[in-house]
């Protein structure tokens, strides 16, 4: 997603490679969810988040689009986002407090129910990315974590990802994608806009994937 900010607002103005050291690790989150919450408008999938979700839950693109997903435009691009349910929170005393938005893969103990097969997104946090050129980099964005942050760990042991280089590699494709979308807005017609994204959505999300085949045979096919 497109965000006009200031990096030294959200981040130490420093940039990163995936092979760099950075002040990431924490003991736990135990009894913090922060960032599970009120997060729906930021939270979108890429492709490969939909094979990671299929194949650790058992369950096709529409099965997690009635359940856990829902789809939003972002920056004129249509794709799936997880989904914010409402809750209360409540006091000791049971008097309701506030009304928050939580993820509904968010168990009873607000712990992640779906930790090994979590989106890329929330592999990412509280790390985001800047495109230049073909490539990215990665900053830290030291100020939307709640917790401490302690131990250096390296950027791309901290997204535990199968296969990096070729995540990598897929990373910048995909941006390449939606940028084709994004960056020509003005000059798309509302039928073309409409066209482009069902095509997008048809291809790479509704098509379910093959899980016992690699995700990056099927996206360059697709592609």
């Amino acid at each position: 997603m497109i965000r006009n900010v200031d990096l030294n607002e959200i981040s130490n103005g420093k940039l990163y490679d995936a092979n760099d050291l950075v002040k990431l690790g924490v003991e736990d989150c135990a009894g913090c969810h922060a960032c599970c919450c009120g997060t729906g408008d930021t939270l979108n999938l890429d492709p490969y988040d939909v094979y990671r979700l299929e194949a650790g839950l058992k369950k096709s693109f529409k099965e997690l689009l009635a359940m856990h997903l829902e789809l939003r435009v972002a920056d004129g691009v249509i794709m799936p986002f997880l989904r914010m349910d409402k809750t209360l929170e409540i006091t000791s005393a049971g008097v309701s407090v506030t009304e928050k938005e939580a993820c509904t893969f968010l168990n009873s103990e607000g712990r992640c129910s779906i930790h090994d097969c979590r989106p890329g997104i929330c592999r990412l946090f509280p790390l985001g990315r800047i495109y230049e050129g073909e490539g990215h980099k990665y900053l830290l964005m030291e100020k939307e974590c709640h917790k401490e942050r302690r131990v250096k760990i390296k950027i791309r042991k901290w997204l535990e990802t199968p296969d990096f280089p070729k995540y990598e590699a897929y990373v910048d494709e995909w941006h390449g994608i939606v940028s084709a979308i994004t960056d020509h807005l003005s000059e798309m017609g509302e039928d073309q806009l409409k066209a482009r994204n069902m095509e997008i959505l048809q291809k790479f999300y509704f098509l379910d994937y093959d899980i016992s085949r690699d995700f990056y045979e099927q996206f360059h096919e697709r592609r």
